[in-house]
């Protein structure tokens, strides 16, 4: 079992990664470490390597997408949930971007391959329920809004919002 002052340097390593990422992806893991308020020690304890770091935050930027998706159904009508969803995701996916060049080639496939699958399933819920609720169609796949949100992170940030809804407009029934 961790112990909970490991967990909370873990946690806190992970999120001054994340902001000092997103500030600048060339950024030093001792300057992550001092952003976190934590010895460089203790953030080669949780991460043996930039890479592992990088990974981690990556996972776990993934995680929190993931977790969204019931809340978001929730509070909200599903085509409602759907959007905020997709724009959040093209959102992550821009700051991942920045991620993706701080790792090997082949970390880099492994990580889009172990994170394919339970984004394809998130998509699968989202879709569901709006199918379930008569407002999306029936073959509306969530392989093909991989592909769309793939590309729509390469969009001008302002395009994002109106391409979004289109795509939405054209899912409906």
């Amino acid at each position: 079992m961790v112990r909970s002052d490991a967990r909370e340097n873990r946690d806190r390593i992970l999120r001054a990664a994340r902001e000092a990422f997103a500030d600048d992806p060339a950024v030093s893991t001792n300057q992550v470490a001092q952003r976190a308020g934590v010895g460089a020690g203790t953030l080669y304890r949780h991460f043996p390597t930039r890479e592992a770091l990088v990974l981690a935050v990556y996972r776990s930027e993934v995680d929190r997408l993931l977790d969204q998706v019931d809340p978001l159904l929730e509070a909200h009508p599903p085509l409602e949930a759907l959007r905020a969803w997709i724009l959040d995701l093209v959102e992550a996916m821009r700051r991942k971007h920045g991620l993706g060049d701080a790792l090997s080639p082949a970390a880099h496939d492994a990580v889009a391959q172990e994170t394919y699958d339970p984004v394809v399933e998130a998509f699968t819920r989202l879709l569901d329920a709006g199918k379930a609720a008569g407002m999306l169609r029936d073959d509306a796949d969530p392989r093909d809004l991989v592909q769309f949100t793939s590309a729509l992170w390469r969009a001008a940030p302002e395009r994002t919002e109106p391409m979004v809804d289109l795509l939405i407009d054209g899912l409906k029934t």
